[in-house]
């Protein structure tokens, strides 16, 4: 990995990127690196004659983190504040209770505590015919009514093969869940990754208590990438969001394209474990094809849209998006099991 501060090879193939390195000298292929002969602490440059690390005699100091070059805004980032093309990884904010969010109907997967489930653990909601697990007093009431037809003389009931019934348990299983998180220019407000940041967290641990298996999928500049395969250790999906870095234009449909991908992947390999997507993003899509084309893909997949679209003024695009998937739509801020907005929804439903 690249020291801290310094830009990743995406940085490179930016087209808002003017080709400069952001450091004061030229690379490691330069000759001219921070500490290099020419160009080291107090020395003089042959270029601008001027002291290394860019400050000038009569100018401010730099702050200190710059590496010797002002940030570059990127196009998406512009529209934000001023984002950098690429920017450090940003803290993310204190991870709280989120909301449940669980794949309809009935599945048969490994055991959890998210979605409904058949399972040999759980309350007993029927019977069925079936041997496993044997429900007696509906195998009693299947046997009552043929009674006299079979003969019964005695005190004990005639019961044959086709009469037994299995106890049926409702319970609850684990899913796949994964999220598709927008790390392009326009999210990389610091103060907006914090609490994207905080979000993603806050549901990686609730992944983990109720016996999820997780991946992660990032987008930014011109492609998606699998930070995260699908695993049960939500130690490292916590570890890949705190480096993840933010910049760039939005692949949209090169983020949902990849988590069609790995949907398809993982039903082979398990095909009883059901899958949520959560996608986390503004809606924006600057680089790309449309993404209904990618959400079409994802047809059938149970889906939530956190959106993340902020300021006075909203253009409603990941509503949008939430639409084309047939997805729950939630705000960032409403995210959190015990908000305002979702105690109120929550006295409603009741």
């Amino acid at each position: 990995e690249p020291p801290e501060g310094a830009p990743g090879p995406e940085a490179w193939d930016d087209p808002d990127h003017d080709g400069r390195p952001d450091g004061p000298g030229h690379g490691p292929a330069g000759g001219r690196g921070d500490g290099g002969p020419d160009g080291g602490p107090g020395g003089e440059g042959p270029d601008d004659g001027g002291p290394a690390g860019g400050a000038r005699p009569d100018g401010p100091a730099e702050a200190p983190g710059t590496n010797g070059a002002a940030p570059e805004p990127s196009g998406d980032g512009a529209r934000d504040g001023g984002a950098p093309a690429e920017s450090e990884p940003a803290p993310a904010d204190a991870a709280y209770k989120p909301r449940l969010f669980t794949v309809p109907g009935v599945g048969a997967g490994a055991p959890g505590r998210r979605s409904k489930a058949r399972s040999p653990y759980g309350r007993v909601s029927g019977a069925r015919p079936g041997a496993r697990g044997l429900h007696l007093t509906a195998t009693l009431r299947a046997a009552a009514p043929h009674q006299s037809v079979r003969g019964r003389n005695g005190t004990g009931l005639i019961v044959r093969p086709g009469d037994l019934r299995e106890t049926v348990r409702d319970g609850r299983e684990g899913n796949l869940v994964l999220f598709v998180v927008d790390a392009s220019g326009s999210m990389a407000a610091r103060a907006r990754m914090r609490a994207v940041k905080g979000a993603v967290l806050s549901l990686l641990l609730d992944a983990y208590q109720r016996r999820d298996k997780v991946g992660l999928i990032t987008f930014r500049g011109r492609e998606a990438a699998l930070a995260l395969p699908p695993t049960s250790s939500v130690e490292a999906g916590a570890r890949r969001l705190e480096r993840l870095p933010t910049g760039g234009r939005t692949p949209l449909s090169a983020g949902l394209l990849r988590a069609a991908d790995v949907l398809r992947v993982e039903r082979l390999r398990d095909p009883a474990r059901r899958p949520l997507l959560v996608v986390v993003t503004d809606g924006r899509a600057t680089h790309g094809p449309d993404p209904a084309a990618a959400a079409a893909r994802l047809s059938g997949v149970a889906s939530v849209v956190v959106d993340c679209e902020s300021g006075p003024v909203r253009l409603g695009l990941a509503a949008a998006l939430g639409a084309r998937l047939a997805a729950e739509v939630v705000r960032l801020d409403d995210l959190a099991a015990d908000s305002l907005a979702g105690l109120v929804r929550g006295a409603r439903a009741a």
